[in-house]
């Protein structure tokens, strides 16, 4: 399939910006659109986005920084491939980070952002009881999206949002590490119940466990 078909609904007239530009390749790529091995070349992928090749470069270099795109200087740029140990570092990464971030956000956020985490983790011991494993991996991703959202800290937020195509590529294939009620539901209810009390070191303890990082 060519990058015309793949990237085509961009509307060429609107304004040209790198995040934009970074935004779309990234998204490709985790859908797949872009294949793993897929050669890339910024003169094809600038005329299917309908842009100059500037900002195609950029947002290459930026993709080869969170490993989405392999560089071969003079050879290829093409799609990377993941092996097992980059998906294994991924998530001891993401698990550490997020971690860190649940407590800062109880430090910080609002009331109402505290009730939408609260309502959050009851989507996840929902998915838990019944065992509906895609629906645990659904409300576990809204859950600890809201609370990247809100830690207050500008620097961990923008840090999470430049690697979210390699986080959500890599992490596809991600099961919680148990999903037997009703052992891992109690985890759930703790880590609700820690979450509301603004308990911020429980909260991250209880998350360690969850995902076996200790």
């Amino acid at each position: 399939m060519s990058t015309e078909n793949l990237l085509s609904s961009r509307d060429p007239r609107s304004a040209v910006l790198g995040d934009e530009i970074y935004t779309i390749l990234g998204e490709a790529i985790r859908d797949g659109r872009l294949t793993p091995g897929q050669r890339l070349r910024d003169i094809e992928l600038a005329a299917a986005l309908g842009v100059s090749r500037t900002p195609v470069r950029e947002a290459l270099q930026r993709l080869e920084r969170i490993g989405l795109v392999d560089v071969s200087p003079n050879r290829y740029t093409r799609v990377s491939v993941p092996d097992e140990k980059v998906l294994a570092d991924t998530y001891e990464y993401l698990i550490y980070s997020m971690a860190f971030g649940l407590r800062m956000s109880l430090a910080r956020c609002s009331d109402d952002e505290l009730s939408a985490a609260i309502a959050l983790a009851d989507g996840m011991i929902e998915a838990s009881t019944t065992g509906d494993v895609a629906a645990l991996v659904r409300a576990s991703y809204a859950f600890y999206e809201h609370i990247s959202k809100t830690t207050g800290n500008v620097v961990f937020q923008t840090i999470m949002r430049e690697a979210g195509p390699a986080f959500g590529r890599n992490l596809d294939s991600w099961r919680p590490a148990s999903v037997d009620p009703p052992q891992p539901t109690v985890s759930y209810g703790a880590l609700r119940d820690a979450v509301a009390a603004r308990d911020g070191a429980e909260a991250e303890r209880i998350m360690r466990i969850q995902h076996d990082i200790s």
